[in-house]
């Protein structure tokens, strides 16, 4: 059932790729992945990054890559993740995790901690430690990691950005590896998962980002009847100064 699921995203993010590309989009996006981007070492430890450069207006770069649009971008993952897969695959947030299930639990396929993130002024990234789930091989629970990184390479003369956004999985021990064979997780799982991170990349130069589940970096609104009750105080205080100030 996991690898019908699979094979759904991969053929999903194929069709929905090709769109793209015929779309106009306000930023260009364009892959960079080196041909040998999946690796999977003797020990059968699985390292995967995939690569693009996002070119956008200065204007789009300033209001969007930041802090809580770094936050937005890991829940746009997650978002394509689950239209690619049409609503097959889920993630489900908890206190301290994320579980990416397959239509409800307990078909956990990943389970992982809860996101860590750095932030610097023209880097970002999040990560995710990989804890469990049935696509995880036993030997391999909580070893691996998944990774978005942001960085910002260079400003362009013609008042465009270059920013450089990676996806990346390191010291993953597959279960379709452990279970048949390195060939048979590097034909399918691997090469589904290199189509679909690739379709992902190519739809941010959409620039729509999802608003995070969590909020951990949103910015506020202010309240609106706070501020209402503050300004009348401001007003009130202001006629009373002009009271003050007036000969009797």
């Amino acid at each position: 059932m996991a690898l019908f699921v699979l094979l759904v995203a991969g053929l999903s993010a194929l069709v929905a790729s090709r769109r793209r590309r015929r779309s106009p989009t306000p930023a260009q996006a364009v892959i960079i992945s080196p041909p040998k981007s999946t690796v999977v070492a003797r020990d059968g430890a699985v390292r995967s990054v995939q690569l693009a450069e996002l070119t956008l207006a200065e204007e789009d770069y300033r209001r969007m890559w930041n802090a809580t649009n770094l936050e937005n971008l890991a829940r746009t993952y997650w978002r394509f993740l689950s239209r690619v897969t049409l609503g097959l695959i889920r993630v489900v947030y908890g206190e301290d995790e994320r579980s990416v299930v397959l239509i409800a639990r307990p078909l956990t396929l990943l389970r992982f901690d809860a996101p860590n993130y750095v932030l610097q002024p023209d880097h970002g990234s999040v990560r995710w430690r990989i804890r469990d789930g049935l696509l995880v091989a036993r030997a391999g629970r909580r070893c691996g990691f998944l990774a978005l990184v942001v960085t910002h390479l260079a400003s362009e003369e013609n008042g465009r950005e270059r920013v450089l956004i990676e996806v990346e999985v390191a010291n993953f021990y597959p279960a379709i590896a452990a279970g048949f064979s390195a060939p048979v997780y590097e034909v399918t799982q691997s090469a589904i998962h290199v189509l679909v991170t690739h379709a992902f990349l190519r739809s941010l130069a959409r620039l729509d980002l999802a608003e995070s589940k969590i909020g951990r970096f949103a910015v506020r609104r202010p309240d609106v009847r706070a501020a209402g009750r503050a300004a009348g105080h401001a007003a009130v205080a202001r006629a009373r100064s002009t009271r003050a100030r007036v000969p009797k």
